[in-house]
């Protein structure tokens, strides 16, 4: 199989979907409340660099789900962070019978992906709805943060990107592509199958001339047990 050979197809996401029910919000865990989104807002917004354009680095579901609007798009590559399935998930693509991995940008080595130029009118409404849809529950898996990103061919920017909070219980740390790709072929939730995040993730990274060799492989694990 080549390298960029992508076998994970429709058939074998479709394989991995059934109808779950959203158990909805677990009352034995804290939320985020309007103030609490609200602060971190400001807090992100003060932190910002002075003159320069409102950037988000996107590296999965933000690429085929931006949530917010944006002016442009271009690819880019951040130093110091890797895509990594590495935290466990109970809702949305998981249950907690058949409990699922997400992904998110962990610490080392380096990531391509996509940055988005948000619009600079009315940033903190922007924001705001970013991070309602990126984190809900205390302590946050993904972690807003501004980080350094090399547009191709361009003088680096500060974008903001959601980061794997390492304190969190959830976090599993590295774990084996094996493991993972038993996950991903087997847990679904009300959102959807771990296979189905996947399939999007490399399909939208593809059309855009993006191949991340972890998750390449992945797929072609995940696909592999989706068959058999």
């Amino acid at each position: 199989m080549s390298r960029r050979a992508l076998v994970l197809t429709p058939d074998h996401v479709a394989r991995t979907k059934r109808v779950v029910a959203d158990p909805g919000l677990d009352p034995k865990v804290e939320y985020f409340s309007d103030a609490d989104y609200a602060r971190i807002v400001d807090e992100m917004l003060a932190m910002r660099p002075k003159a320069s354009p409102l950037w988000l680095f996107a590296c999965g579901s933000l690429i085929w789900k931006p949530e917010v609007d944006h002016i442009e798009e271009r690819k880019a590559r951040a130093h110091g962070w890797h895509r990594s399935f590495c935290f466990r998930i109970t809702r949305f693509r998981g249950t907690p019978e058949v409990p699922g991995v997400m992904m998110a940008m962990d610490r080392g080595g380096q990531c391509k992906g996509v940055l988005y130029r948000l619009s600079d009118e009315a940033p903190e409404a922007t924001l705001n709805k970013l991070f309602r849809r990126e984190f809900i529950a205390k302590p946050p898996n993904n972690l807003p943060r501004w980080i350094t990103v090399e547009p191709e061919g361009e003088t680096p920017v500060q974008a903001i990107a959601f980061v794997m909070n390492r304190q969190s219980p959830a976090y599993l740390g590295r774990l084996e592509h094996e493991v993972v790709a038993d996950y991903l072929a087997s847990a679904c939730g009300h959102a959807g199958s771990g296979a189905e995040y996947l399939y999007n993730t490399v399909h939208h990274l593809a059309e855009r001339g993006i191949y991340d060799r972890n998750l390449m492989r992945l797929q072609a694990l995940v696909a592999e047990k989706i068959g058999g």
